[in-house]
């Protein structure tokens, strides 16, 4: 059992909270992912969990044990850091068993263990070359290899696979979620990247100003966003977002925008009316003939084809394109005049201040 708390955790710089009284439970064996902008608070709370930040106030406890104190080679905890940080004059099995030769473990022993881990990274064939003949993937598993050797009790990977190409990055993120399961030891993961976040956690916190502004799974934290900034922020494309003003009509509550005007959904009927903005994802907008009680008529202005699928974009007056995603095996021509669908239940409605109503 090796669950890690942090209670009411804060870390300030001089004047700027980093960290603002941050609560937090991760289950054993748990993969939990941090994800935000820069700047959000992320990287400094993995690196107070490390040990290599003090916090300004608050606890962190490990199997029940505030750890606050405890140097990071005591803490149990293998680190995955951004840059790879190999040793370049030693080749790749000396970097990996370089963790063993601190704890003074027998050669013959760091010699089995080297293996077993290179053969679990897939990297056995690399263990005779130097750190510079080998690929950004390559020397990614590496550093992997290097810090699983130890067989700490919890993982902490900061942004790992940033530096990597697109497909590179996917493979890489497979390889971390293949490890998770084998190991079923805790993976605690910080990103900025969405898609990442979406793919490996089994929780994803979501921060923002040095806040946790909402928990859940990645069906829950897709789908079912708190606020303005947690929709714009997962999700590729983004969240369609229109601002207007909510208004009473004839039949209901209407959202009105300076280029268009559509009912809402009756379960907003108690909404008082006021300042907002709509949000609908690309892929739930209907193209063509809808049963959507919302729809306007507008001209596409641009055609993405991507294969399996073609982004469609439009002219709304929001500050971005509106965009909508159709199969690509269908058919619309630029410049085509179409019906574009609300559909009830994909209506998003969030309030002045960026609070989702409900």
């Amino acid at each position: 059992m090796s669950q890690i708390e942090l209670k009411n955790l804060r870390k300030e710089f001089g004047s700027l909270v980093a960290v603002n009284n941050l609560n937090l439970t991760i289950e054993d064996g748990e993969f939990i992912v941090f994800v935000g902008p820069s700047g959000c608070g992320k990287t400094t709370t993995l690196r107070m969990i490390a040990g290599f930040e003090d916090p300004t106030s608050g606890d962190i406890t490990i199997d029940g044990k505030v750890v606050n104190e405890l140097e990071p080679r005591d803490r149990d905890l293998g680190m995955v850091f951004q840059s790879h940080a190999l040793f370049p004059h030693k080749n790749v099995a000396d970097n990996i068993a370089f963790g063993l030769r601190m704890k003074k473990v027998k050669q013959d022993e760091q010699a089995r263990k080297v293996k077993e881990v290179s053969e679990l990274v897939r990297i056995t064939h690399l263990l005779g070359k130097m750190p510079g003949q080998c690929s950004g993937g390559e020397s990614q598993r590496i550093a992997l290899a290097r810090t699983l050797v130890t067989e700490p009790s919890n993982f902490l990977l900061d942004e790992p696979l940033s530096s990597l190409d697109a497909k590179l990055r996917r493979e890489l993120r497979a390889e971390c979620d293949r490890l998770h399961d084998e190991l079923q030891k805790t993976f605690i993961y910080v990103t900025h990247d969405q898609e990442e976040a979406m793919t490996l956690a089994d929780r994803i916190v979501v921060m923002n100003q040095g806040k946790i502004v909402q928990m859940g799974s990645p069906l829950e934290i897709y789908g079912d966003p708190v606020s303005y900034f947690v929709a714009d922020f997962f999700g590729n494309p983004a969240m369609n977002l229109v601002e207007g003003e909510f208004v009473s009509g004839d039949s209901g509550l209407q959202f009105k925008s300076p280029q268009f005007t559509i009912p809402l959904p009756s379960k907003y009927s108690q909404k008082q009316p006021g300042k907002g903005t709509l949000g609908i994802r690309p892929e739930n907008v209907t193209i063509g003939a809808t049963d959507a009680a919302a729809s306007i008529n507008r001209e596409v202005e641009l055609v993405e084809p991507l294969g399996k699928d073609t982004l469609l974009y439009f002219e709304t007056g929001a500050e971005r394109p509106f965009v909508a995603v159709i199969e690509g095996t269908q058919s619309v021509e630029r410049h085509a005049n179409v019906d574009v669908g609300f559909p009830d239940d994909a209506i998003f409605l969030f309030d002045e201040t960026g609070a989702r109503i409900r």
